[in-house]
């Protein structure tokens, strides 16, 4: 069936990748950018069924604007992706305040009030599906990035929370996981002005890595087909989808690590309670 997809960020990267598929499937894409004049090629070649909109995601009343009129001018809009973001790599003590505001406005602030705007569109039509980009970075961490996993971390735990919230009127979402993937990410890369101090640290070495000597794995083709595989599946959807053997292994690596320091502390965890004793005095 012909679909109706939102995707924030289509200029590039895996945004624009995910525009050109499903419009190629015949579905019809409101797309956001920066620029109104972003996929010149793609408008020309889908005139009726790709819309673009310039959009600042820093801007809230702009993004809730875009939002309402996708919505009104589409009548129905089936899957909402938040993919627009960026990475910024720089010690806690390097980045800038102004870095800082930036990095939170756009991935973390632009995508709560991008969920936000959609749900009473998405609970008046019955229902509809949200994918929120996220990484790797959303579940373990690589020093250097701190202000990028705060974003992530952060939107992930507003994403399970909503999740919970809104599955009584047929809105799923799902956290998109990837592991570094070749798109034009690590070239949109904001860097914090770099400290001596850190140069022979693992900081260094996170910045060593993105400069070129990284192995990115990660096939932004396969990372698209998953999500689109994700889009159209039957049944109830994971609330996380990990891309990436890499991506995998480390996150099952950090989740195991939790789990066995938190039963490390099991002792001094019950410890904290008030005794079933002390309770029925209360």
């Amino acid at each position: 069936m012909q679909k109706t997809w939102l995707i924030t960020g289509v200029s590039s990267g895996l945004g624009r990748l995910l525009a050109q598929k499903v419009l190629a499937r015949g579905d019809h894409v409101v797309g956001t950018s920066r620029r109104a004049d972003a996929l010149p090629d793609l408008r020309e070649r889908y005139p009726q069924r790709l819309g673009i909109v310039a959009l600042d995601l820093r801007d809230q009343a702009a993004v809730r604007g875009a939002v309402d009129l996708a919505f009104e001018e589409r009548g129905r809009i089936d899957i909402v992706v938040s993919n627009a973001g960026y990475g910024l790599v720089g010690a806690a003590e390097e980045v800038s305040d102004q870095q800082v505001r930036d990095i939170v406005a756009t991935n973390l602030m632009g995508s709560i009030t991008l969920i936000q705007a959609a749900l009473p569109h998405l609970r008046k039509q019955g229902g509809g599906r949200i994918q929120q980009l996220s990484s790797e970075g959303g579940q373990i961490v690589y020093p250097g990035l701190g202000l990028y996993h705060a974003t992530k971390w952060g939107i992930e735990g507003f994403v399970e929370t909503v999740a919970l919230e809104v599955a009584p009127f047929g809105i799923e979402l799902t956290l998109v996981e990837p592991g570094p993937t070749r798109t034009e990410f690590g070239g949109n890369l904001a860097h914090a002005e770099a400290l001596d101090a850190y140069e022979e640290t693992p900081v260094g070495q996170t910045r060593a890595a993105v400069r070129g000597s990284w192995v990115v794995k990660g096939d932004p083709e396969r990372v698209t087909e998953a999500m689109i595989g994700l889009a159209v599946r039957e049944g109830p959807l994971p609330r996380r989808l990990v891309l990436g053997a890499d991506a995998y292994a480390r996150i099952r690596k950090a989740l195991g690590g939790r789990i066995d320091e938190l039963d490390s502390q099991k002792e001094i965890s019950v410890a904290a309670d008030f005794t079933e004793a002390e309770l029925a005095r209360l």
